[in-house]
């Protein structure tokens, strides 16, 4: 039996990085923000201001710019505070806003890169009926419902956190506010909880992530076909680049999600380290591998910079 639950107002964030850690990961953390930072809103205002690059390929770029910028912004500003100053008290709703925003940019952005992997596959194996097939206005939709069903399915997280007892603490061993971290220092056995998280990841996490590699599979197979070395070998560099992005998120945020799903405990280390992995590096990646790679968007950013206005002609497959 546990004993009376207490009224949480506040939660502490125990952030385990070592006095002689703290400067290096500081540092490397602020890069890591900065160019972040930089590189996502570049894209987006590059991508909103230039109407030749508002085809569908191009939203979903930006779309995935705006997600990295806003999952980068919730989280290290957070972290670098309480590394540099102590700031661990974390008031209960502002933990709850966290841990929900957190939740819906890692489900929008796993989805997406599911949606932009099949963008490339109805490009590459289907390049004539392309136009027909993928309009902008449809991935406009498809993005818009995609936003609205993440915060209504996270809401069901919200909803079993404020029913969590709290009776022997208020810390959470970690760098940031999450729901398995608060299902595991409260004073309940009910598996419903665990079993939510288990639910959501794998069928909005675990089961994406074959549909992608089946794509790229595909897109492999045709690219196969292709005569010209110099085109097999643009396609094969696209589809290793693009599993690598989608390798760093998917693999570290599934495993810190399932095994404590399935009750497993992971130590604080391997757990900070891969939400951190999953969550930061992947928005410092995502506009070098998606977007500075691109020749039109290389092309807009030096016009941008340099006053000149942007070719009329853009291929947009």
């Amino acid at each position: 039996m546990f004993n009376t639950s207490l009224s949480v107002s506040e939660f502490v964030l125990h952030c385990a990085i070592k006095p002689e850690q703290r400067n290096t990961t500081t540092a490397l953390l602020i890069l890591i923000y900065l160019i972040s930072f930089i590189g996502n809103l570049l894209v987006i205002l590059i991508i909103l201001t230039n109407h030749q690059l508002q085809s569908p390929m191009y939203i979903y770029i930006c779309t995935l710019a705006m997600i990295d910028l806003a999952n980068s912004t919730i989280l290290i500003p957070k972290m670098v505070s309480i590394i540099l100053f102590d700031l661990l008290a974390v008031a209960y709703t502002a933990c709850l806003v966290q841990m929900y925003l957190i939740l819906n940019v890692e489900l929008m952005e796993s989805v997406l890169l599911v949606l932009m992997a099949l963008d490339r596959y109805v490009a590459v194996v289907f390049p004539l009926r392309y136009p027909s097939i993928v309009t902008s206005k449809g991935v406009c939709i498809g993005v818009t419902i995609l936003a609205i069903s993440a915060f209504l399915i996270n809401t069901s997280y919200i909803i079993f956190t404020n029913e969590l007892p709290f009776c022997q603490t208020n810390i959470l061993p970690y760098c940031f506010c999450d729901y398995p971290t608060m299902v595991h220092i409260a004073c309940t056995e009910d598996p419903k909880y665990l079993l939510l998280l288990s639910t959501i990841v794998i069928t909005l996490g675990v089961v994406p992530l074959p549909l992608i590699l089946f794509s790229y599979f595909i897109i492999v197979l045709a690219a196969l076909r292709i005569t010209s070395v110099e085109g097999k070998r643009k396609v094969f560099n696209t589809c290793l680049t693009h599993l690598l992005v989608v390798g760093l998120f998917y693999i570290p945020l599934m495993t810190s999600y399932i095994l404590p799903g399935a009750g497993v405990k992971l130590s604080t280390e391997a757990y900070n380290t891969m939400v951190i992995v999953g969550n930061v590096v992947p928005p410092m990646m995502n506009p070098i591998i998606y977007s500075f790679r691109n020749k039109e968007i290389k092309s807009s950013i030096y016009k941008l910079f340099s006053g000149k206005k942007p070719s009329p002609k853009i291929n947009n497959q």
